[in-house]
């Protein structure tokens, strides 16, 4: 097959969604499908919008010689009116990723509804989906209204570290004396709830506990600021490090070293960190918000909190640093919901295979 995928910016990018479109073009390549990557420029989301009247982009989406275009949904900005421009003369389909809805994240209504106007115009003008949960499948079809349309939902995977502990190791690790390692791993945006895990920690300032804090401050320096200046000022500086970006070995190695992982997000499309800690035998604490909940059994393998809710967080960390065997129960738990689940090599399988029926389909 020959396949274009639309992305921002470039698939070494640090998040979920783009660790899922880089597996995917690496599975597909493995297949000897040959996979162009056609890599739009980040700016704002007025700007993207321009994109649609780009002389440049009409030519070079126009122009493409393919079995297929994917597009990562993340640029329906640019794409809501072009993909109408191009259609004619393409003679290629067009199958979105769909990872989550920009209208699905804690903000105000009014501006979540012009998001949402922008996301159903797009969704409308492709031809078929790949969804990364059933959540966000029934989220586009809240949006949009049943699509009568081809669709496949395949999971992203965990095991791209490819983590390895035994139920023992995990025992050992959750009852180590001394303080009870939490690790944050997500990009320092509002959205991932950084500053609603501190909140949490403040309340337990008296219990025994350390923090380490992996992604990247990049995104969103403003925040990112905040949350290191809140931390110098509430006085837990000893107790949090900020680890920043780091490399797939040094994420390992911090999951490893980790009894507990806490992202209380407010949305998440799917979720792949969680899973991925799950792997390394660690309790998981998300946001309920979002596809979580696909993942998560809340109190068996980790907790659900309500999005921006410090008072339940606590309870949940605290349930943690007092009982060390609650701790081991949920990781090895964790563990084995983790070795349920598909691996990326699977989700390729399942991908491909949709593609193919597509690309024969629209012939």
């Amino acid at each position: 097959m020959k396949i274009g995928l639309v992305i921002y910016g470039s698939l070494d990018t640090v998040s979920g969604g783009y660790v899922y479109d880089r597996m995917l073009v690496e599975y597909l390549r493995r297949q000897r499908d040959q996979v162009e990557v056609i890599g739009l420029p980040w700016r704002s989301y007025a700007r993207h919008m321009g994109d649609n009247f780009s002389t440049e982009l009409f030519r070079r989406l126009a122009g493409l010689q393919l079995d297929l275009l994917i597009q990562d949904e993340l640029n329906h900005p640019s794409l809501f009116w072009m993909n109408r421009r191009i259609k004619p003369g393409a003679r290629y389909p067009i199958v979105s990723i769909v990872h989550h809805l920009r209208s699905s994240e804690l903000r105000p209504p009014w501006q979540n509804a012009i998001y949402r106007r922008v996301e159903r115009s797009y969704l409308n003008g492709v031809g078929g989906f790949v969804y990364n949960s059933r959540t966000t499948q029934q989220v586009v079809e809240q949006v949009c209204g049943p699509l009568r349309r081809p669709s496949v939902v395949a999971y992203p995977a965990g095991d791209r570290l490819e983590p390895e502990l035994s139920d023992s190791e995990i025992e050992t690790r959750a009852e180590l004396p001394g303080p009870l390692r939490i690790l944050f791993l997500g990009n320092l945006i509002p959205r991932k709830g950084l500053h609603v895990l501190l909140s949490a920690l403040e309340a337990l300032a008296a219990e025994d506990w350390d923090l380490q804090v992996v992604g990247s401050p990049e995104v969103d320096r403003r925040y990112a600021q905040a949350m290191q200046l809140r931390v110098q000022q509430s006085g837990m500086a000893g107790r949090v490090r900020f680890l920043g970006t780091v490399d797939g070995s040094t994420l390992a190695e911090a999951l490893k070293g980790s009894q507990v992982l806490a992202v209380p997000s407010s949305y998440e499309g799917f979720g792949i960190v969680y899973l991925e800690g799950m792997g390394f035998g660690l309790p998981a604490i998300a946001g309920r918000g979002g596809a979580a909940g696909e993942i998560i059994s809340h109190g068996r393998d980790g907790f659900l909190v309500p999005a921006e809710d410090a008072v339940s967080l606590a309870g949940c960390l605290r349930l943690l640093l007092n009982d060390r065997r609650l701790v081991a129960r949920m990781g090895i738990a964790a563990r084995r919901r983790y070795l349920a689940h598909p691996t990326w090599e699977q989700t390729g399988q399942v991908i491909r295979a949709f593609l193919q029926d597509f690309i024969n389909h629209h012939g």
